[in-house]
């Protein structure tokens, strides 16, 4: 069982920002087309965390051309370049599933107030 943990923890990944449901983050993903690699920029709502450890989730809805995408993602998936923050958002809930039902203004989730989020690189240089 120590072998087994000693194993996970090789595989975490350190170094996201701290994130929570409500918060708006930009996932760059890792996609591979024939023999080149980039990077896609998938950007929207964080509506749940589940797991620990090496089997950690996190998913991010976004709506794309008037139609509501959800993408599941593993937090130390080899496939996640970076993880940025956006915006801290301010909600009662762990797991924001509700969402799914509402359109438009409604959909919209408070910033929390007095939370400084640090700066991207792409900021810096600006």
């Amino acid at each position: 069982m120590d072998r087994l943990r000693a194993i996970e923890r090789e595989g975490l990944k350190t170094g996201y920002p701290a994130f929570a449901p409500g918060d708006t983050v930009r996932v760059m993903v890792r996609v591979k087309e024939g023999d080149k690699e980039r990077l896609q920029a998938f950007e929207g709502v964080c509506i749940a965390r589940r797991g620990a450890g090496i089997n950690q989730t996190f998913t991010v809805r976004k709506i794309s051309a008037g139609v509501g995408v959800e993408r599941i993602f593993p937090l130390h998936s080899p496939s996640i370049a970076e993880i940025g923050l956006l915006r801290k958002g301010r909600v009662r809930r762990a797991k924001l599933y509700f969402l799914r039902r509402l359109a438009g203004k409604a959909a919209r989730i408070r910033e929390k107030r007095g939370v400084v989020v640090p700066e991207t690189a792409e900021k810096q240089e600006a």
